[in-house]
């Protein structure tokens, strides 16, 4: 029997709530949660997704995604327009805002990342990245 120390989801679970405990500090100060950050900084690299294309990108469903960009377009942090072939389809650029605001988003993801990872030497760091984007397939 695995005791409950030992079971993967709990031990995912509590790294999960460490890692994101840190980095909702470090975006603190710029009124962002994590996936919110995570999907300017996706629009960012790939600015004019529609929301289908960044779903995909970010494994958002449409539910989660949709109360996100809305929260976003809200703060004034994205905008949405309609699709010139297809009025069915957003569009999604970042605003002034976020493009002004960028450095400092990658600045907290790296330090959230620096902070999470400090335990662990620099092999340690690339192995788990790796068996970590493993887990997803």
């Amino acid at each position: 029997m695995v005791r409950y120390e030992d079971c993967i989801l709990f031990l995912l679970s509590k790294a999960y709530q460490k890692a994101s405990a840190n980095f909702k500090k470090q975006l603190h100060e710029q009124g962002l949660t994590p996936v919110q950050n995570l999907v300017i900084q996706a629009l960012y690299e790939e600015e004019g997704s529609s929301a289908g294309e960044l779903g995909k990108k970010l494994l958002l469903d449409n539910a989660t995604l949709s109360g996100v960009l809305d929260r976003l377009a809200d703060g004034g942090w994205i905008v949405k327009e309609f699709a010139d072939e297809d009025k069915r389809f957003l569009k999604l650029r970042l605003a002034p805002k976020a493009k002004e605001r960028i450095a400092i988003l990658f600045e907290a993801t790296e330090k959230a990342n620096e902070e999470i990872l400090k335990p662990l030497r620099s092999e340690e760091r690339l192995l788990l990245t790796r068996i970590l984007k493993d887990l997803q397939k």
